[in-house]
């Protein structure tokens, strides 16, 4: 995948392909959620059904927490209801309501997708990191074979890392505050991937300056007082420093890399690029 889905702009009354023709043979997706004025996926995926001519609609569904169980066993009964992307509050509670989880939903406890198969199942998986690797490869930057130094060890960065893992980097150095926590990634990405190169250190015993590509996964840098999330004094002057944080999109620690005349990628690109992966997964696409 080279680009990803356009995300649509819609006025009041919508242009005329705005959304795609609905009728009894539409099969029907959503975007599960509490509150819904956030979502964006429907703006993404509704404009391609209108210009590809696909049979489907995606509508956003609020699902208040005390009710989110009785409706996903609601959508779960309808025959032509095909699955949804999830968000905000939803990715942990619904991880515990799937019949099965990928690795990185597995790993995070978090899903961002959910599909129904043919038997009645409900698959749960977590494309932040597939995400974030495809758009590294949109932006010009191949993961394959390098060195990679990945601060934090949450949740979005287990989905990251599993991600990197399946991506054939060389080796991975989890960064953390808490060490335990990276050593914990560590053992879990060899048992669960495989992937037998990943090491943990303490971010206070950093050492970047052999990484080809540096990954802020933590929320350093959503507030303008935050501290930089690694000192970028040792870094190769052919490393990229990478963010996952969305807004502000030009994080303090963005500036300060492209100041120092390093390559950035932008938080943007992990939610931009894994749009078509969800919609691939839950058999929109």
């Amino acid at each position: 995948m080279s680009q990803p889905l356009k995300t649509g702009t819609v006025s009041e009354a919508g242009p005329p392909n705005a959304m795609p023709w609905v009728e009894g043979k539409t099969r029907v997706f959503g975007v599960i959620a509490h509150p819904t004025d956030h979502v964006r996926a429907p703006m993404v995926f509704n404009p391609h059904f209108a210009a590809t001519g696909l049979p489907h609609v995606m509508v956003p569904i609020d699902a208040p927490p005390t009710r989110l169980e009785e409706i996903v066993t609601g959508l779960r009964a309808i025959p032509n209801f095909g699955g949804f992307a999830v968000t905000i509050p939803h990715k942990m509670a619904i991880a515990d309501l799937c019949d099965t989880l990928g690795t990185a939903a597995e790993l995070t406890g978090a899903v961002n997708a959910v599909r129904f198969d043919d038997d009645g199942s409900m698959h749960g998986e977590n494309f932040d990191g597939a995400g974030f690797i495809a758009g590294c490869h949109g932006n010009g930057f191949d993961v394959a074979n390098k060195n990679i130094l990945l601060v934090g060890a949450g949740g979005a960065a287990r989905a990251i890392a599993v991600a990197l893992c399946e991506a054939r980097i060389n080796k991975l150095n989890i960064a953390n505050r808490n060490f335990s926590k990276a050593q914990n990634l560590a053992q879990l990405l060899s048992q669960k991937t495989g992937f037998d190169r990943a090491t943990a250190v303490a971010l206070a015993d950093c050492d970047a300056s052999d990484a080809d590509i540096v990954i802020n996964s933590t929320s350093l840098g959503l507030k303008e007082d935050d501290p930089l999330p690694l000192p970028l004094d040792n870094l190769k002057e052919d490393a990229v420093v990478a963010d996952i944080i969305m807004v502000p999109a030009q994080t303090k620690w963005l500036t300060a890399a492209k100041a120092a005349g390093l390559k950035v990628h932008y938080g943007r690109h992990m939610l931009d690029y894994q749009m078509e992966l969800i919609g691939k997964f839950i058999g929109a696409l």
